[in-house]
């Protein structure tokens, strides 16, 4: 099993001619949902309100085949993202965000994925760090995908220190292009990603680019992969579906095996998990809002 921990929320899209639509979200909550429906169990740690909007989210979380373990927001709201798509289907995101995760323990797994809002807002980011430590005790593999919102980021600095400090602690690292510039606009964004890889634990970081597409960094050297054309529909959710693209690929290769982890990383090896990973995210860009494919849904014999 995995163990997602992170924000769950509504996404309120938004149209480029105005019209909204309401559904479950956030990119732990999509991570989550994407590893179910790949056939990966899953486990999601989150916060929702005790309204509509929660009983919704908890509804779409159970109903994919997720356990969920919803802890109360302190208001009784649910959180809320709003995202709108400008001509070209890409969203710019609002946030009524609540994250107060209390600390718990981290239950029996094989693998943790943490990201987004959920490591750097407080006070809920210690209680994620506080699992991401419980997780190096016990040699459990751990993933992080920074995907950072610049309207969160009050001192660049101080996100650069805490990415960095989380990245180093984990097997693997996402972040995208965008990502690569909050935490330091003067630097190339490979060297960003290359400085994440020097952290003791890592063999592992993805730089992705939204339509020129992603490269893998390993000790072994840099593998860059195009993704398909796709028929666009817009952007919501494809980062996450790409991130459990990336763990279901090393769920099926047994790469969180104890006592280490084993992620590939040769070139051969981070090409195959990069164009499975991109073919799972080109699907969810093809359809309304973080909607990811179910494995059957893949072309036969994903991820060749």
């Amino acid at each position: 099993m995995i163990v997602v921990v992170g924000e769950a929320l509504i996404d309120v899209v938004i149209d480029a001619d105005g019209d909204p639509t309401e559904t479950p979200g956030g990119s732990p909550l999509n991570v989550a949902v994407g590893l179910v429906r790949l056939e990966v169990p899953t486990t999601l740690i989150s916060q929702v309100g005790h309204d509509e909007r929660g009983g919704l989210v908890v509804q779409h979380v159970t109903s994919s085949g997720a356990e969920f373990v919803a802890v109360p927001t302190s208001t009784g709201r649910t959180s809320v993202a709003t995202a709108r798509l400008d001509e070209s289907a890409a969203a710019s995101y609002d946030f009524d965000l609540e994250w107060s995760l209390p600390r718990r323990e981290l239950p029996p797994c094989r693998a943790l994925h943490v990201g987004s809002l959920g490591t750097l807002l407080e006070p809920g980011r210690e209680s994620v760090l506080d699992l991401v430590e419980q997780a190096g005790a016990r040699d459990v593999f751990v993933s992080y995908d920074a995907n950072l919102r610049e309207s969160f980021i009050d001192d660049r600095a101080r996100v650069r220190r805490q990415v960095l400090d989380l990245g180093r602690r984990c097997g693997l690292v996402k972040l995208s292009d965008e990502d690569a510039l909050l935490i330091d606009p003067a630097a190339d964004p490979d060297d960003v990603a290359r400085s994440l890889l020097a952290g003791d634990r890592t063999q592992l970081v993805v730089l992705t680019r939204g339509a020129s597409g992603a490269t893998a960094f390993t000790g072994e050297g840099e593998t860059t992969v195009r993704p398909r054309p796709v028929e666009m529909v817009d952007t919501v959710g494809a980062g996450d579906a790409f991130m459990s693209g990336l763990l279901a690929q090393l769920s099926d290769l047994d790469a969180f095996r104890r006592p280490g982890p084993g992620v590939p990383v040769g070139r051969d090896d981070t090409t195959r998990l990069l164009r499975g990973a991109m073919e799972v995210a080109a699907i969810t860009c093809e359809r309304r809002g973080a909607s990811p494919p179910r494995r059957q849904e893949l072309p036969p014999g994903w991820p060749a």
